[in-house]
Formats: C-alpha cells, structure tokens, sequence
C-alpha cells in the first residue's frame, strides 16, 4: 500500500515521538531509584519500540496485524515500595520520573487521536487508534505506580 506525502510524513512524526519515548524511558530506568519503577520504565521502553516497529512497517508500504492490548493499563498492579505517608529524595526522585512519563505519554496519545484521520486506509487508521489505546494504557499504569505509593 502505498502512502501519500502527508502520510508519510505524519508517520515520520509519530516515530519521532516514538522514538523520544524509547529514550526517555531507557534514560528513566537507569535514574529510577525503585525496582517497581525500573521495570514498569522498561516495560514501556519494549511498547514504545514496537510502536516504532510497527510505524516503520507502515512506512515501507505494509499493513501489520493490529495487536491492541487494551487491557495491560487496567489489569496492572504493581506494588508499593514507599510507604504512603514518607517524604525521601528517592521516592521525590522517582515521583518526578512517573509524573513526566504521564504528561509524555498524555502528549503523544493526542498526537495519535490529532492525526488518524489523516489517514485514508482504514486498517491503518485502526492500528494508530489501537496505538493510541496503549499509550493511555501506559499513562494509566504510571498513575497506578504513582497511586499506590503516596505520589497522585
């Protein structure tokens, strides 16, 4: 299949952001203080890749099979570390960390919602909303970790 100009740039763009969150999340995982947190930072980094992955298979002209996992943000709990009511620099440190990861992964979920429609297939207007769906997901886990650990 083959893509249009603002396809592909559109595509280009989410690898972009995609590709920030690889990074960021990478990054993270080494600056964060909490086991929990350094495994769900490293979870996300794999989604993120094969976010990546699937945007670049796109942009060769193919159509991947849409694997929307839309319920790893509701089905996630992780547990404490911090105690609810502790104030520590490890536990300021890893709050920020989380906090970031949600307004990023807030960011790039309205990207995705902002530019399906620039998209005349339907098969790939569904993997980008299903993509879409799994950035909330993440947001969504990250609020999860910041709850159960006195953070929201």
């Amino acid at each position: 299949m083959a893509l249009n100009e603002k396809e592909k740039t559109t595509i280009k763009d989410l690898q972009t952001q995609e590709q920030t969150c690889i990074k960021k999340y990478k990054k993270y995982g080494q600056d964060a203080k909490d086991p929990v947190l350094k495994e769900l930072f490293s979870t996300l980094e794999r989604n993120e890749q094969k976010h990546y992955d699937t945007l670049g298979q796109i942009l060769e002209g193919k159509v991947p099979e849409c694997d929307c996992n839309d319920c790893e943000g509701k089905e996630y709990e992780p547990e404490a570390t911090y105690d609810v009511m502790s104030k520590s620099d490890d536990k300021e440190s890893d709050a920020f960390l989380a906090t970031d990861s949600i307004g990023s992964e807030k960011l790039v979920s309205g990207e995705y919602n902002t530019n399906v429609f620039n998209f005349a297939d339907t098969a790939i207007r569904k993997i980008l909303a299903d993509i879409q769906i799994e950035e909330q997901n993440h947001a969504e886990m990250l609020y999860k970790y910041k709850t159960v650990n006195g953070m929201a």
